[in-house]
């Protein structure tokens, strides 16, 4: 009895030190994440001389909100960065819509419709992947300026309407979707586009919320192509507003913290509404082999 209690006590030690490990290098791994984000909201509403002190202060003696305002105002007094805010929102809310509807609709059909040259086509899709988009920026802007649309919505929208990453996504989830299922819709007489919609979107949230939170981070922060298509500051997107305010001579440290700020945090609402899917549905990488 004695040797099987040692070798019980020795396996819950090493079990307790293992679990004591995880957690510190969890808290570590956090703490190194999350020091930045904690930095910018903080330092948001300091002066900039409590900013630059050292060691710096986490917690600020009081909250200066003229950083926001100056941010929202403009060193100008244009209160250009709320037009850029809605320009930011119009281009990466119509881009995730387009691009959640067209991959989710495209996946499907790979994944589940089988007709000649299905495999051949995912293949090509894939691997428009391994081009960098600075390969094909150009072309694009001579395209975009041929046909006139420069400077505009649909200038900035267009290029990014669907994308492989999202076709890939969603086929790879619809490829563990119960063909069984689909087949009993189509005996009681339900229609394609009826089982699309009543059928696979419904039970495909976790993977099209997924999909939406990384579309809608990568058109947030779009810098390259905003760069070039937009001319006019009223068409300017918050990455080129945050570019432009950094650089002036009257910006200081706090002001650009708040403009910062301001900029994190509709990502940080969509992720926080979305995240129990975002997680559930993050797996959905790897899952399904034909």
């Amino acid at each position: 009895m004695q040797p099987y209690l040692k070798k019980t006590h020795k396996r819950t030690f090493r079990s307790a030190t293992v679990n004591t490990f995880v957690w510190m290098f969890l808290i570590i791994t956090a703490i190194y994440i999350l020091a930045p984000l904690v930095f910018m909201f903080t330092a948001s509403v300091m002066p900039a001389g409590d900013i630059m002190k050292m060691p710096y202060r986490w917690i600020p003696k009081g909250i200066y909100w003229q950083n926001y305002w100056q941010g929202i105002r403009g060193n100008d007094g244009s209160f250009i960065y709320l037009r850029n805010i809605l320009n930011s929102i119009i281009v990466a809310t119509t881009v995730t819509v387009t691009t959640v509807f067209l991959s989710a609709v495209t996946g499907y059909g790979l994944a589940k419709f089988h007709f000649k040259g299905r495999h051949v086509a995912f293949m090509m899709i894939l691997a428009t992947m391994m081009i960098p988009f600075e390969v094909i920026m150009i072309p694009l802007y001579l395209i975009i300026t041929k046909i006139g649309i420069q400077n505009s919505y649909a200038g900035l929208i267009a290029p990014f309407l669907v994308t492989a990453f999202g076709i890939f996504l969603m086929r790879q989830y619809y490829i563990t979707f119960p063909d069984e299922m689909l087949d009993a819709a189509r005996i009681d007489g339900a229609s394609e586009p009826e089982i699309f919609r009543k059928i696979i979107l419904p039970n495909s949230v976790p993977a099209l919320a997924t999909l939406a939170v990384l579309t809608f981070k990568g058109q947030w922060d779009n810098l390259l192509w905003p760069l070039l298509v937009a001319q006019s500051e009223e068409m300017k997107t918050i990455p080129l507003y945050i570019v432009r305010f950094t650089a002036e001579k009257h910006t200081d440290e706090g002001a650009m913290m708040a403009v910062a700020a301001i900029a994190s945090i509709p990502i940080l609402i969509l992720f926080f509404r979305l995240s129990r899917y975002f997680i559930s549905g993050a797996v959905v990488f790897t899952a399904g082999k034909e």
